[in-house]
C-alpha cells in the first residue's frame, strides 16, 4: 500500500512524495482528530509453523483530520503532549506479527480450537492478551475492515534450524556450524507480552485489582523434528501482590507493600486465571529473602499458604547461585523435578495426533522478572529440551545437550538474547546476568556490560520513564482523552521535573567552586570561610534534592499505579 503526502504539494494538487506502507497497527483518537498508525518499515525474520513473520522496523502515526483552529491553548498544549507521547510510541521495540497465521496462540491451544477456527479474520484467532494494539484495532474492528487489520505481538522470536549438517540460524541470521547428529529439527523460541498491565519497570510493579501483573509473559519453546512438533510453555510475571517501588533518584527505591482488604482477592483471582488457562501451576519465587525483597517475599508466602491448589516455591537465587554458580539451579531443580516432569510437555506427531499434553506450567518470577527469572527459565528449558530429544529417539537416555559444547552455546545464545529483548522492552536496557545463560558463569566483560547497563536502568527509570508510561497507558486505552474531561496536566500543574537542570547545575558549580575555594584555603582565612561556606551550600543543596528525590524524577500524569 502507498500514501501520498501533500505538505509541499504541487498546484496541481498531486503528492509530492509517496511512502510504501507494510500494514495499518489502528487509530487513536486525541483531542484535535484522529490519527492512523501505519507500518513503515518490516523485516521478515522468519516463520512460525510454516508462516512468515515479520518484525515491525518503523511505525508512524499520521494525522488524519487534525483540526486545532478551535481549540484553546491548554487544548493546544494538551494535544502537543499526546503527540509527544505517540511519538514516543513509534519507536516500541519487539513488535511482530505475520499476514498469514496468528502468532499469539501457542500450539497446544492451536491444535485444540474447533475446526474452521482458523478460517476467521486473524484477528478474531488472536488471544486478546496478548494484542498489543488491541486498542487501536477497535475503530477497524467496528467498521468491519478485517483485511486491513494486523495484530501486533510483542515480545521476540529466535529461531534455531538445525539441518541435515546442523546449521544454525539465528532471526538474526547468523550461522554456525553444529556437530550435534545428522537429524533436521528447528528450535524457535517465542515469548508473548501480556498487556493487561503494561508498563515501565518502575511504574508497573505488581498486580492491579483484577489480579493482572505487570511483565507478564508467555514463553514457548517449539521443537520441530522430522515432522513431530514439541512445545514447553512457560510464564513469568511480577509477585501478584499490590505493591510498589517509587523512583526517587536513589539507585534501589524503597518497595512499599499496599495494604487493601482485597489482597487475598488479588491473588486468588490471579492464580484462578493461570489453573484455568494452564493446568496446575508451580509458583517458583526467586526473590532475597532479606531486606525490602525479604518482606515482600514473606508476605507473597503468606498469601500463598491460603491457596491449597498451587504449590509455592520459595529460592534464593542471589544465596544460592551467587554471581556465577549457574549448575547450582541443580538445587531448585530437585525440589520440583518430579512434578515439571508431570507436567510434561505437547507432543504431535506428523498427523497432528496429540501424543503428549502438557498438564501444567511453572511460573517464575524476581522483583523485575527479568535478569534472575530468564536465568531460571532457560535452564528449565533445558531440562525440557533433552526430555523431548529423548523421547523421539535423538538422544538416548544418558545423553543431553550440554554435552554438544558448540550446539548448547548456541542455545543458550538463543535464550539470552530472549532475556534481552524482553529486558529492552520492560527496563530499557539489555538484562543483566546474561553471561550466566550464555556462558554458565560471569566474565569481565559481562561484568563491564551489566555496569553499564545498570547505569543505564538508573537513569531510564528516574528521569525517562514516567513519559514512556504516559505513552503504553495512552496507547493501550488505559486513558481516555476527551475535550469533556479536565485537562490531566491542570491536575498535575506542579512541573518540579523542570527544576532539575537547575538544581543539578547548582550543586556541580558548588562542588566546583568548594574544589576551587579549598585549594585557595591555605593562603588566608578568607578563602577558608569562602570555602566552608560554598561547602555548606552545596550540601544543602544536596540534601533537598534527596529529601525530593520523587518530585526530581520523571512520573506518569495520566493514570494511577493500580
Amino acid at each position: 500500500m502507498e500514501i501520498g503526502s501533500s505538505s509541499d504539494a504541487s498546484s496541481s494538487g498531486k503528492p509530492s512524495k509517496t511512502s510504501t506502507i507494510y500494514g495499518v497497527a489502528g487509530t487513536i483518537r486525541l483531542l484535535a482528530g484522529t490519527y492512523v498508525l501505519v507500518i513503515t518499515s518490516r523485516k521478515e525474520v522468519g516463520s512460525f509453523l510454516g508462516f512468515p513473520v515479520y518484525r515491525v522496523e518503523s511505525m508512524k502515526f499520521l494525522a488524519c483530520n487534525e483540526d486545532l483552529r478551535h481549540s484553546n491553548f491548554q487544548e493546544k498544549r494538551d494535544e502537543a503532549y499526546f503527540m509527544t507521547l505517540l511519538k514516543t510510541m513509534e519507536a516500541t521495540p519487539g513488535l511482530y506479527y505475520s499476514y498469514e497465521t496468528d502468532i499469539t496462540l501457542n500450539l497446544q491451544r492451536r491444535c485444540k480450537l474447533m475446526e474452521g477456527w482458523m478460517s476467521k479474520p486473524i484477528w478474531k484467532q488472536a488471544d486478546p492478551r496478548f494484542v498489543w494494539n488491541k486498542h487501536l484495532l477497535e475503530e477497524l474492528i467496528e467498521y468491519k475492515l478485517d483485511g486491513f487489520i494486523v495484530p501486533l505481538l510483542q515480545g521476540n522470536i529466535l529461531k534455531l534450524l538445525f539441518a541435515h549438517a546442523f546449521e544454525l540460524i539465528c532471526l538474526s541470521f547468523q550461522v554456525a556450524q553444529l556437530k550435534l547428529k545428522n537429524s533436521p529439527a528447528t528450535c524457535t523460541l517465542l515469548s508473548r507480552r501480556c498487556t493487561r498491565r503494561l508498563g515501565t519497570r518502575m511504574w508497573r510493579r505488581g498486580a492491579n485489582l483484577e489480579g493482572d501483573t505487570a511483565n507478564f509473559i508467555e514463553t514457548e519453546q517449539l521443537l520441530q523434528l522430522e515432522g513431530f512438533r514439541c512445545s514447553l510453555l512457560q510464564i513469568r510475571g511480577s509477585i501478584p501482590l499490590l505493591w510498589e517501588q517509587i523512583v526517587d533518584l536513589s539507585y534501589k527505591p524503597q518497595l512499599r507493600i499496599i495494604n487493601h482488604e482485597q489482597t487475598p482477592q488479588v491473588v486468588e483471582r490471579h492464580f484462578h486465571d493461570l489453573c484455568q488457562r494452564y493446568g496446575e501451576t508451580i509458583a517458583l519465587d526467586l526473590t532475597d529473602k532479606h531486606g525490602d525483597e525479604g518482606q515482600l517475599s514473606a508476605a507473597y508466602s503468606a498469601e500463598m499458604q491460603k491457596l491449597p491448589n498451587v504449590r509455592y516455591v520459595s529460592f534464593d537465587f542471589h544465596h544460592v547461585c551467587g554471581n556465577s554458580n549457574f549448575d547450582n539451579l541443580q538445587v531448585l531443580y530437585d525440589q520440583i523435578s518430579e512434578e515439571f516432569q508431570k507436567q510434561g510437555y505437547f507432543l504431535i506427531d506428523t498427523d497432528g495426533n496429540i501424543l503428549e499434553e502438557q498438564k501444567g506450567i511453572i511460573r517464575s518470577n524476581c522483583i523485575d522478572c527479568l535478569d534472575r527469572t530468564n536465568v531460571t527459565q532457560s535452564y528449565l528449558a533445558q531440562k525440557s529440551l533433552n526430555i523431548q530429544l529423548q523421547r523421539l529417539a535423538v538422544f538416548t537416555s544418558t545423553e543431553c545437550i550440554s554435552m554438544f559444547a558448540e550446539d548448547y552455546a548456541k542455545f543458550r545464545t538463543m535464550w539470552a538474547e530472549q532475556g534481552d529483548e524482553i529486558s529492552l522492552e520492560y527496563a530499557g536496557t539489555h538484562a543483566l546476568k546474561g553471561d550466566l545463560v550464555r556462558y554458565g558463569k560471569q566474565t569481565m566483560a559481562g561484568l563491564i556490560k551489566d555496569g553499564i547497563s545498570a547505569v543505564s536502568r538508573y537513569y531510564l527509570n528516574n528521569f525517562h520513564d514516567g513519559i514512556r508510561q504516559d505513552a503504553l497507558d495512552l496507547v493501550s486505552g488505559r486513558y481516555t482523552v476527551s475535550r469533556n474531561n479536565p485537562s490531566p496536566f491542570q491536575l498535575n500543574s506542579f512541573e518540579s521535573f523542570s527544576y532539575l537542570p537547575v538544581a543539578s547545575a547548582l550543586v556541580i558549580g558548588g562542588l566546583t567552586l568548594t574544589t576551587f575555594t579549598v585549594q585557595q584555603a591555605g593562603r588566608n582565612a578568607q578563602h577558608y570561610v569562602s570555602s566552608v561556606i560554598c561547602a555548606g551550600v552545596t550540601a544543602g543543596v544536596m540534601a533537598l534534592i534527596k529529601a525530593n528525590g520523587r518530585q526530581f524524577c520523571s512520573r506518569p500524569r495520566l493514570c494511577g499505579l493500580l
